[in-house]
């Protein structure tokens, strides 16, 4: 916005409404580059009025008093400027200036007594906050008042919201009397509010939850009933916009959430800028989820509609559902960069747990770097198929017309795919792909210019590493749609292009979905939250298809047939069976995500000899056939292949005696015993080397006791 230095060419603003606020006036930044203020001129006759709006503001409600004010006979200048004023008032917020709340500093108190029948009491009022603006009644034109504001927002010098509504630390004059409420119970009202559940369905199970610690009586229950309908105020209030200017926001909220940061580094001229967000409940997750599992990574998200991408951790959780555990919001994909928020989030979680590893990572864009990845972590890469696939069939779907033209160039795709295992040159694979689909202009446009320059870059990065199965890639497919229908909200398009909004989002409205999802599966409780959530992925709405309402086509193998449970008189035809590729002519396959129909039918196929492998499968066998053709004979890389094929046949067995036992304790017991180290040891765990006898003596008795002391001292001085 300009600076202007002289307030002779600012126009009157007379707002229509009987009160108004400075919501409803345009303001024009005054002053110098070095300092400058907001400034509008009104009639000298309403300033009331706007004090007045100022005073109802919904947010921050609170009245307004003259903490300075000066005066001025007229004539009694000679020589003026234009913004000289005949009477100066200074008014600050009365929740302020004198500071009794945590962050910022104490300001100076006022010189003298104010009218306090005007005020909440004090000194719960002062709460410091700087909110204060300037009404100048003009010298050279006493109709008119300039009011400059110098700081329009309620707010402690540290930056927290100090009083109202939106403040955390004040939910009410009786927060202290209210029943003990544990994390738990917090979350999930809050997460219940963040979903929209209505306030009485909310009420009745925070009553449930409160009921554990304190009684049912009619004192609790309304005590409860105020926390949770101011608690639905504060969250339906909340704005993402803690300043004007994004990044002086985005560091306010960083300031307010260090527990959530395990990454951040502010943009400079040399350091791009990276945030890294994860929750207390996202890093048990991830150490409970993650540990010797897989972990995908769901990269670039938003690269053209957001600010910064957004780069998602996921863990596969009880039923194998995606579950963001850490989210990276950074335009920077260069090594070091990722290498800096990946050991950043490593060493968080092993300073809870030191022996946490990860067994695999998922990755899904050939763009990742792989090294540091491996660096970080040590572990294997698998490559995941759904983000080529996806923006593939997507795009033949819109640009092409005719089903039956879609249904072939969708074949002949996943035909080039499969080629790198088939010796064929995936080049000449290619060529006759522009040859059979020459008159598909529009496709053939895109795919020269958005796919041709990388896609041997893809393909290399799908056959050196190993593929994931269908139903990871559902898995990660569920979370991307998820995200992209909480965040490409029409009535939030305009805040694309704000970090603290992003941020907003994910730790509000997307964090309490995943957090109320885990929490209605494992108490089973919120039963259609809890149906959704199962059904949330393909590949466990394509388990529900009984193999009855599949039909192949035994003659051509060129579809099959899948009867619709809710209706049946619909039949879904599904085109290139057995393939990751094949297409359905259902909403969901043709909206280019992979659909329920495709992987039951898949899941049938790979039973029959007739139909080609997974790529997955396939991916899996060449593998092992290098691992298995490679060494020469007595040589040292055959006894490290050999190394490497025992010990992944080990974890294959154990995996497969853990997942048929009925009892794990069968299993606990059946492992070998293993010594630890000697500080780790307990004493039942220790060899005896000396026998004792039992003494009857009554100083034995008190030495007992004492050694039981002091055994508790020592406990109890490691826990302070």
């Amino acid at each position: 916005m300009e600076i202007i230095e002289t307030i002779s060419s600012l126009p009157v603003q007379n707002p229509e409404r009987e009160d108004f606020s400075s919501a409803d006036l345009m303001w024009t930044k005054f002053g110098t580059a070095e300092r400058y203020d907001d400034v509008a001129l009104i009639p000298y006759a309403r300033v009331d009025e706007f004090i007045i709006g100022e005073c109802t503001n919904v947010e921050f409600p609170t009245r307004f008093h003259i903490e300075r004010g000066r005066k001025r006979t007229k004539r009694s200048l000679k020589e003026y400027k234009d913004d000289e004023y005949l009477e100066y008032r200074m008014y600050w917020c009365s929740f302020g200036p004198e500071n009794y709340g945590e962050g910022g500093g104490i300001l100076p108190s006022r010189r003298y007594r104010l009218n306090t029948r005007n005020r909440a009491a004090r000194p719960q009022s002062m709460r410091g906050c700087t909110c204060h603006f300037v009404v100048k009644r003009l010298y050279a034109r006493p109709s008119l008042s300039l009011i400059i504001y110098n700081d329009r927002r309620h707010v402690n010098k540290a930056g927290f919201v100090c009083h109202g509504p939106l403040d955390r630390d004040a939910i009410g004059p009786g927060a202290k009397k209210i029943p003990y409420v544990c994390s738990e119970v917090q979350q999930q009202t809050m997460s219940m509010i963040y979903l929209g559940i209505p306030e009485e369905n909310v009420l009745e199970k925070h009553m449930e939850g409160i009921q554990r610690y304190c009684g049912s009586d009619a004192k609790v229950k309304s005590l409860a009933s105020q926390y949770v309908h101011k608690l639905g105020m504060i969250i339906k209030r909340s704005t993402h916009e803690l300043d004007l200017d994004d990044q002086a926001s985005i560091r306010l909220w960083i300031e307010r959430n260090k527990k959530s940061i395990f990454f951040y580094q502010d943009t400079s001229e040399t350091d791009p800028f990276i945030l890294g967000i994860q929750t207390e409940w996202q890093l048990q997750q991830m150490i409970r989820f993650g540990h010797r599992n897989i972990i995908a990574i769901d990269s670039t998200f938003g690269i053209k509609r957001l600010k910064y991408p957004l780069c998602t951790l996921l863990v596969f959780d009880s039923r194998q559902h995606a579950l963001p555990v850490a989210w990276v919001i950074t335009r920077s994909i260069a090594k070091l960069d990722v290498a800096k928020w990946m050991k950043a989030v490593l060493l968080r979680v092993r300073a809870v747990d030191p022996g946490w590893k990860v067994n695999g990572i998922i990755i899904d864009d050939a763009v990742a770097e792989i090294d540091p990845i491996r660096e970080t972590f040590s572990c294997p890469i698998l490559f995941s198929l759904w983000r080529i696939r996806r923006s593939w069939l997507k795009h033949v779907v819109k640009k092409c017309i005719n089903i039956e033209v879609q249904r072939e160039m969708f074949k002949h795709l996943g035909q080039i795919v499969y080629s790198i295992w088939g010796g064929v040159d995936f080049g000449a694979a290619l060529e006759k792909f522009f040859l059979d689909f020459v008159d598909q202009t529009s496709f053939m446009q895109y795919f020269k210019d958005s796919w041709v320059p990388k896609i041997e870059m893809w393909l290399t990065s799908m056959k050196m590493l190993p593929l994931a199965s269908q139903e990871a890639s559902g898995a990660l497919e569920a979370y991307h749609v998820k995200l992209k229908a909480k965040l490409y909200d029409d009535a939030n398009l305009g805040s694309l292009k704000r970090v603290d909004w992003l941020v907003h989002r994910l730790t509000t409205e997307l964090h309490s979905s995943y957090w109320l999802d885990r929490y209605a599966d494992e108490s089973d409780s919120f039963q259609n939250v809890k149906e959704e959530y199962i059904t949330s992925t393909s590949w466990h709405r394509a388990l529900q298809i009984p193999d009855s309402a599949v039909t192949l086509d035994d003659k051509d193998r060129l579809f099959a047939k899948v009867l619709s449970q809710k209706d049946s008189s619909l039949t879904r035809h599904v085109w290139n069976p057995g393939s990751e590729f094949a297409h359905c002519d259902c909403m969901w396959s043709l909206q280019g995500n992979l659909c329920k129909h495709v992987i039951k039918v898949n899941m049938i196929c790979e039973n029959l000899k007739c139909y080609q492998p997974s790529m997955s499968f396939q991916s899996f066998k060449n593998i092992l056939m290098d691992l298995w053709i490679k060494p020469l004979d007595d040589s040292v890389a055959l006894d490290l292949s050999t190394a490497w094929t025992h010990q992944m046949l080990d974890q294959i067995q154990k995996l497969v005696e853990l997942n048929n036992s009925s009892d794990i304790g069968n299993v606990v017991n059946n492992m070998p015993l293993k010594w630890v180290a000697k500080k780790g040891r307990t004493s039942c765990g220790k060899p005896c080397s000396t026998l004792s006898l039992p003494s009857s003596s009554k100083n034995g008795t008190k030495n007992a006791a004492a050694c039981k002391r002091n055994r508790k001292r020592k406990r109890l001085s490691r826990l302070r």
